[in-house]
């Protein structure tokens, strides 16, 4: 438990502040999975769709704090990848 009266109001703030980041978080997991699971399935149309969706739930994440813009840009790189990888233009 916290000792100070700062530690106490800090336990407090990161508790609300998990509260709303755990929503975004998860629409944009659940984006990324969703994008994965039309580019494994060949349906590129929708793949194409969901890919631009997961960018969109990606960078509102990282603009916000929820996870770090770094780990943002991976995330759109490997699923660019798999993407590309699936419509034959990748390496």
């Amino acid at each position: 438990m916290p000792n100070t009266i700062s530690a106490k109001k800090r336990l407090r703030l990161n508790e609300k502040r998990r509260i709303i980041n755990r929503p975004l978080r998860t629409i944009a997991r659940t984006a990324v999975r969703r994008a994965r699971e039309f580019i494994a399935a060949a349906d590129l149309t929708s793949a194409g769709e969901a890919v631009r969706r997961a960018y969109r739930t990606l960078d509102r994440a990282a603009k916000r704090g929820v996870i770090h813009h770094n780990n943002a840009a991976r995330r759109k790189s490997r699923l660019m990848q798999r993407l590309n990888a699936a419509l034959g233009r990748g390496s």
